[in-house]
């Protein structure tokens, strides 16, 4: 694997050693008791290992994508603080996300009347399904559930539909990886223009820590297309960073809802969490002051066609 991609591994008599780089001078190891699966589709290199950390795991170009033991921490960030804001989320569309996660967590809004799934990697979602069918539970099988494999750039170019709720679950923008122009201005742009009116989307933006400016150049790009922009983060152990998140609208303010009010929206919506509740919505919101500070800087770049932001390692 040396050479193909960030993630290195060498066998040791507990298994097999992986090294992955968080930035170009920082790096982690962790072991795999098993291997479940090896393998490239034609867009990037996959990998499902099982670990005594952190449980079942799928690795994309040698970046941890989401681990059993922690991702409904990601997940429930990038889904519920959007859709808990949506007066009333009927109509959803989820770009990336083919391991499920995101769609079984868009489902557990009684709301919900159908979910648009982009995503072009179908090997990939194959491959989660049968090594890792924890991950997304039934949610694929729900009715309500429309699955595109296609890019997802070139569905918001060719649809008329407008959505409530855009959740855009991407993987990170290395220099390698098509997902790349999903992370400039002119995508952005693409999105805003298949909301509906009081719409919003969320997405990832990267760690606070290890990738630092990558997540910078993304929130101050989708700053630039939407006149309502709410960061917030939360640490995932399996990705080893304090995780970023931006959930942006043109009128939603995810801000304006009382710790009562979402009480009364998971009970009405009968939604079940394990990690998002009533009154930590508002503290996901509170950063640092250093963080604060870093948001404010004016020579952040903007990601565009032409100089997208792409993450060094």
């Amino acid at each position: 694997m040396a050479g193909e991609n960030n993630l290195d591994s060498a066998v040791d008599k507990g298994g097999i050693i992986y090294h992955e780089r968080l930035s170009q001078t920082l790096s982690r190891v962790f072991q795999a008791v098993k291997v479940h699966y090896i393998g490239r589709t034609k867009y990037q290199r996959v990998e499902v290992v099982d670990t005594p950390d952190f449980g079942k795991m799928l690795v994309l170009d040698g970046k941890v994508q989401f681990s059993l033991s922690d991702e409904f921490i990601y997940h429930e960030c990038l889904v519920q603080p959007v859709m808990i804001s949506h007066p009333n989320p009927e109509e959803i569309l989820i770009i990336g996300g083919g391991d499920g996660g995101a769609l079984r967590e868009v489902l557990k809004h009684d709301s919900v009347k159908n979910v648009t799934l982009v995503d072009l990697d179908a090997e990939v979602m194959e491959i989660v399904k049968k090594y890792i069918p924890e991950m997304a539970a039934r949610a694929f099988r729900d009715p309500r559930v429309k699955v595109i494999n296609v890019d997802g750039r070139g569905f918001l170019q060719e649809t008329d539909r407008r959505f409530d709720v855009i959740i855009v679950d991407l993987t990170d923008p290395l220099p390698s990886n098509p997902s790349t122009a999903l992370y400039t201005q002119e995508f952005y742009r693409l999105v805003e223009k298949a909301l509906k009116n009081g719409g919003a989307m969320s997405t990832h933006c990267e760690g606070a820590y290890f990738s630092r400016e990558t997540f910078l150049v993304i929130y101050k790009t989708i700053e630039s297309v939407f006149k309502k922009t709410r960061v917030f983060g939360a640490f995932i152990p399996s990705f080893g960073d304090f995780w970023m998140f931006t959930v942006a609208s043109n009128t939603l303010d995810p801000l304006n809802l009382s710790v009562e009010a979402i009480k009364n929206k998971i009970k009405t919506r009968n939604i079940e969490t394990k990690f998002y509740y009533p009154e930590l919505h508002e503290n996901l919101f509170k950063l640092s002051k250093n963080l604060l500070e870093d948001l404010k800087r004016k020579e952040v770049n903007i990601s565009t066609d032409k100089s997208p932001v792409q993450r060094p390692i």
